[in-house]
């Protein structure tokens, strides 16, 4: 049972200790917030406190507490302030109750303006409700019309009466995260068959849509496939993925992608799933997932195909080029930069590029490169593709190919 006490001042230290031994088990209370400030700025005054050593100012501390029932923090907040300037207790000023500047009829007009405009943004819904009442003269506007977009945002976030409106149906659209591919990085671990792919748009031109370019790279030898269709639609992406596919000379075991639709759906996963083989897209927040493909966009395909507009009813022209020419060229008579990683003095992978060859090359001399190749795949057809024409010959070829095809195209 708490002991009511009021108007109590210990004038020595002695009173002190004599309360404290004493009161070890009983529990005091004041009921007077007044009380308990002036108990503890007399006691504070009459005992000196300033100048107690540490072990008696503890036990003033402790003292005043039990008196109060104040807590540790409370209690050094107030001798703190006792410190600075005295305590003396201010009573607060009565305060009638609030009166909402914005009632039910206000949030009524902003419900009706948020469902008629689909809930825009704050800056949107404040300057709607201006226009409401300085161009269209709705006065019933008057009020709402000037409330901040911070108090907008708090009614539809707190006020129970937007909160059961049909406004909340617009208020938030919930992403939907697709279930199609793994989000995280492929480890080929020095096995080909790992593929990057990426799209490359080839520019608009008075609201035409040029040609869309395909470019797929494996990760370990950088073995390169590119194909070309009009627009990036089921009908053209499908066919075209599964004959790019099958132009790789070994066999495929992943499939890495961005975020974009135009691989990211049933379609490709479905076609993917037939040909066992894995999808994986890239992590948020990792640029570096698929830098590989992006970078042979520009090394490669801007390169030799430049960024000029190419209308897109010219894209089978362009793909019979990649097939027939291109492909060949960027694999089999193509040098490519290859990194070897070592770690430095801090501790870091760092990469070297040290090792220049073609893709070819780059396979063939993989350790037991035989095991990766597909089924009526073999080196010695490979070679003898390769190595019917030099590199100089063969690049002065795709080039007459290349010059031929777009002028065709220019015609």
């Amino acid at each position: 049972m708490n002991i009511i006490m009021k108007n109590v001042t210990f004038a020595d230290m002695h009173e002190v200790q004599t309360f404290l031994a004493g009161n070890k088990e009983r529990e005091f209370e004041m009921i007077s917030r007044k009380d308990k400030y002036d108990c503890v700025a007399s006691t504070l005054t009459h005992l000196s406190y300033k100048t107690l050593c540490n072990k008696d100012r503890g036990s003033v501390k402790t003292c005043l507490q039990k008196v109060t029932g104040y807590g540790e923090q409370q209690m050094k907040r107030l001798i703190a302030a006792w410190k600075k300037k005295g305590l003396r207790y201010v009573p607060s000023k009565r305060r009638g109750a609030t009166i909402p500047t914005y009632g039910p009829k206000d949030i009524a007009l902003l419900i009706k303006t948020d469902i008629a405009h689909k809930t825009p943004n704050g800056n949107a819904v404040q300057e709607l409700l201006k226009r409401a009442v300085l161009i269209f003269g709705k006065m019933e506007y008057k009020i709402i019309s000037g409330i901040s977009v911070s108090h907008l945002y708090n009614i539809r976030k707190h006020k129970n009466q937007y909160l059961s409106s049909e406004a909340v149906r617009y208020a938030k659209i919930n992403p939907t995260s697709a279930d199609i591919g793994e989000r995280r990085k492929p480890s080929p671990n020095g096995q080909p068959g790992f593929l990057h792919v990426d799209s490359v748009h080839q520019g608009d031109f008075e609201g035409e849509k040029g040609v869309y370019h395909v470019n797929i790279v494996d990760e370990v030898t950088q073995w390169e496939i590119v194909g070309c269709i009009p627009t990036i639609t089921d009908e053209f992406m499908i066919p075209l993925l599964q004959k790019m596919i099958e132009q790789f000379p070994f066999v495929i075991l992943n499939f890495h992608t961005d975020n974009g639709s135009e691989y990211i759906n049933r379609q490709v996963a479905f076609m993917l799933e037939r040909l066992l083989i894995d999808q994986t897209k890239i992590r948020s927040r990792h640029s570096n997932d698929n830098a590989l493909a992006e970078s042979k966009n520009g090394s490669v395909i801007r390169k030799h195909i430049g960024r000029n507009h190419i209308p897109k009813k010219n894209a089978p022209v362009i793909e019979t080029f990649y097939e027939k020419y291109f492909n060949r060229y960027v694999n089999l008579h193509r040098v490519s930069a290859y990194a070897t990683d070592y770690v430095d003095k801090r501790g870091k992978i760092r990469k070297k590029y040290e090792t220049y060859t073609s893709p070819y090359e780059r396979f063939k001399n993989l350790l037991n490169a035989q095991q990766y190749l597909r089924c009526n795949v073999s080196f010695e057809q490979l070679d003898t593709i390769a190595y019917a024409e030099s590199d100089n010959d063969f690049a002065e070829k795709m080039e007459k190919a290349k010059n031929n095809a777009f002028g065709s195209l220019k015609k």
